[in-house]
Parts: structure tokens; C-alpha cells; sequence
């Protein structure tokens, strides 16, 4: 009998994940010398940095996403739910179909890269009630209720009732709060003229930061052209400040505030995914320790990376940060790894030092530190719009994008809901005729 291929089983299809699955096509997939499998809830690839242009109307949904199979032509593709990891027998427990339908994924090297979940904290109100921003059904459901609270605020006689569906509070002041509380202010001010019975002085968008200034990764000064230039545009700044707790009625502050708001995002935490439990190696906070070569050292074939993984940064002495550009090219050097394993090589340490980041903040505007030098303006939101294309996988999706944007510029943002409800019929017993 022909000697069994390594399988290498991928958990997770974020930016590690798909990459790591990309580069093992190219090793060792399409030659055969390995059996790849990638396994994910969504039978998409999300470009998660795009995801507020979806909430703003600014992009199709379906633009941001690409097929896992149309990438993937080598590597085998699992469409389901991960239940549970047994690394003592090296099998992964599965779930797919509206049934649950159970199987047993075995494996010899497993890549964990199930990125993280929105953590709430505990805080009254909030698993319930706030929208998150990490997915494409949390970006369509946020463009769905803005659009639902214009409908309803439109036809509204109550001012207070009519305030409360026009407030929108968003909770984080980093990259992902910003851009989304940016991206909605442009869009629902751009959509109120349309809505007769909507007053645009009510219109109240609150960004709730616990630090002093806004984007803190990019430094104080960019901060404060940020924070300036988006109060400017009627963005409500308070800072110093935290939710700690939310109803249907009311956001409540640190500081006692109450804000009568109808829609809470929360983009102002984040936590390891249950599934690492108990597996070997997770650190306090549940993510795995990884050495330099992303190799899970307390438990041989297991790897990962993104924000699964702690790997240490030995230029600063501290881990690297969560992001997609550290998650996509550690991807890239774990497929380098699992070649050198099997084929008894060297292994890659990764190694990377960001070259900047990038924030859109609405209105053809960016911040941008790029290199150490900064950028803002609307240079920062060509770079932005730039790189972030040129990154966005398969030129179809690429063109498409642009094309979205084209139109932008000469046409108002859809005001669509996309809305799931089945049609309506009756069922009436044949009629005869004469």
C-alpha cells in the first residue's frame, strides 16, 4: 500500500487562516505531497478591513467576500462548526448542515486560527443589545437597523421617541470604532434628506473612548486631526469615558451619563475563542503560546498564529499585535514551516516589523503613518484606499470594488434594506368553472 500523505488540518478562514491555506497549495497541496483541509463556519473569505463600507452603503456585500473554493483549488474545504479540539488523539469534532450532522477530522499537524470574539465584559445589557462589528452579518445588520430607524423616525410623532432612533453610540476608539462611527455619520447624513419627517439636527452620533484622544496607534497628532476633523462633521467625542451598560432605551457612561440611544455598537473589546480552552499551551487570557517559528511547543503538531497565537516580538519584548497584516504573513511562514517539517528542513522564524497603519475617517479623508512619516487628509485615503485594494484578493473582486467606489462619486448611497422575509400566499381549495 502507497504510504499516507501529513494532514494538515487548518482551523479557522480569516486573513491567517486563508493564507496559510494559499501558500500550503503552492508547497504542497497541488503536488500532492500533503492533504490540506481548511475549516470554517462561512464559505467565505472576509477583507474584514473593508467591513464599515458595507455597514456605510458605500460597497456591495457581497464585494468584500470571496469564495473559499474559488481560492482554494487544492485544498480541501470544510464547510461547518468546530465543536471541539482533542489534541491528546489529534482529532477535531465537527458539525455541518442545518442538523448538525457530527464528524471526526484527524489530523497530523493542526494550525489553529480561529482569531478572536467580541467580549462584552460582563456589562449589563450588552451581549443582548449591542451590535458587534467583526462579521458580514453584523455590518449588514448594522446597515439594516439605520436604515429601519430612518423608516420608523420618519413616521415617528413622539420628539423623544424620534431622538432615541436617531442616536447611534459606538463604544471603542480604535481603528474599527472609528471607521464605522465615520463611515455611518457620512451615510446617514447623506440619507436624512431624503426622509421628510426626519429632522437632520437630531441626528446624534456619540463615539465613546476610554483613552484621551482617539486611534492611539497612530500617535497624538494624528489622534487630534481625527478627533478635530470628525467633530467638525457632527461626531460626538467623549472621552475618558466607558459604556457600562446598555438597554433598549439608554446607553449608560462611566462617568453616570445616560444616553437615550436605539443602537449601541460595540468595538471596545475582544477575547480568545472558547474552543482554545483547555487546550496545551493557552496563556491566562486563553490564547496559545507559540515560539518563534509559530510552533505550539506544548503539544508537537500544534501550530498557530493571528489572534489565536502570543508570539513574542523580540524587537520590543512584547507580543505582536492582533492585526491582519501580522496574521497574513504569519500565515505565509507557518506553510514555510510545515514544508520544512516534512521534508525535515530548517524552520522560519517570523520575524516583522509593521510599516504603518491606516484609518479612513469619512468624506474622502484618512490617517495614515506610513514609515514612521504621517500622512492625513485626503492623501491618507487614496494611500488607504490604495493598499487596501491592492491587498483585496482575485481581480474580479478588485474591479468590482473600484467600480463601487466610481459610482460613489456620482451617485447617493442605496438605501436598501436587505431583508430576509419570505413571501406571503394563500392556499385556497381549486376553484371550479362553469
Amino acid at each position: 500500500m502507497p504510504e499516507r500523505v501529513p494532514r494538515i488540518l487548518i482551523l479557522g478562514g480569516g486573513f491567517g487562516g486563508v493564507y496559510c491555506a494559499l501558500e500550503l497549495e503552492k508547497r504542497l497541496a497541488r503536488q500532492g505531497l500533503a492533504e490540506v483541509t481548511l475549516v470554517n463556519r462561512d464559505n467565505f473569505f472576509l477583507f474584514t478591513p473593508m467591513l464599515h463600507e458595507v455597514a456605510a452603503s458605500d460597497l456591495d456585500v457581497t464585494h468584500i467576500v470571496n469564495p473559499v473554493r474559488k481560492l482554494l483549488k487544492h485544498v480541501r474545504f470544510w464547510n461547518g462548526e468546530i465543536e471541539r479540539i482533542d489534541s491528546e488523539s489529534r482529532i477535531v469534532h465537527v458539525s455541518h448542515g442545518s442538523e448538525h450532522h457530527h464528524h471526526e477530522l484527524h489530523y497530523d499537524h493542526l494550525v489553529v486560527a480561529l482569531g478572536a470574539v467580541t467580549n462584552y465584559y460582563g456589562l449589563p445589557g450588552l451581549e443582548t443589545g449591542a451590535l458587534a462589528m467583526k462579521s458580514l452579518g453584523d455590518a449588514i445588520t448594522l446597515r439594516n437597523r439605520l436604515i429601519a430607524n430612518l423608516e420608523q423616525a420618519d413616521a415617528e410623532t413622539s420628539v423623544e421617541a424620534r431622538r432615541s432612533l436617531l442616536t447611534l453610540v459606538v463604544a471603542g476608539g480604535g481603528f474599527a470604532g472609528v471607521e464605522t462611527v465615520a463611515g455611518v455619520n457620512d451615510f446617514l447624513r447623506g440619507a436624512v434628506r431624503w426622509y421628510a419627517g426626519v429632522p437632520a439636527a437630531e441626528l446624534r452620533l456619540v463615539l465613546v473612548h476610554s483613552g484621551d484622544l482617539i486611534l492611539p496607534e497612530l500617535g497624538p497628532e494624528l489622534g487630534a486631526y481625527a478627533q478635530k476633523k470628525l467633530a467638525a462633521r457632527g461626531v460626538e467625542i467623549l472621552t475618558g469615558v466607558r459604556v457600562t451598560a446598555s438597554d433598549p432605551s439608554q446607553v449608560t457612561l462611566s462617568d453616570g451619563t445616560r444616553i437615550p440611544c436605539d443602537t449601541l455598537v460595540w468595538t471596545a473589546g475582544t477575547s480568545a475563542n472558547p474552543l482554545l480552552a483547555g487546550l496545551p499551551g493557552a496563556d491566562a487570557t486563553g490564547r496559545l503560546v507559540a515560539d518563534e517559528h509559530l510552533a505550539v511547543m506544548a503539544s508537537p503538531g500544534l501550530w498557530a498564529l493571528g489572534d489565536a497565537a502570543r508570539v513574542m516580538d523580540p524587537a520590543t519584548g512584547r507580543p505582536y499585535p492582533p492585526t491582519a497584516q501580522h496574521a497574513l504573513r504569519q500565515g505565509k511562514v507557518l506553510a514555510k514551516n510545515l514544508e520544512a517539517t516534512l521534508m525535515g528542513r530548517k524552520l522560519h522564524p517570523f520575524r516583522f516589523r509593521s510599516p504603518g497603519a491606516l484609518a479612513a475617517i469619512g468624506r474622502r479623508t484618512g490617517v495614515a503613518r506610513i514609515f514612521g512619516v504621517n500622512f492625513s487628509g485626503f492623501a491618507a485615503w487614496w494611500l488607504w484606499r490604495t493598499i487596501y485594494l491592492a491587498k483585496l484578493p482575485r481581480f474580479e473582486k478588485k474591479l468590482r470594488v473600484m467600480l463601487d467606489w466610481t459610482l460613489d462619486l456620482v451617485f447617493a448611497k442605496d438605501l436598501v434594506q436587505f431583508m430576509t422575509f419570505r413571501s406571503t400566499g394563500v392556499s385556497h381549495a381549486e376553484e371550479t368553472h362553469p
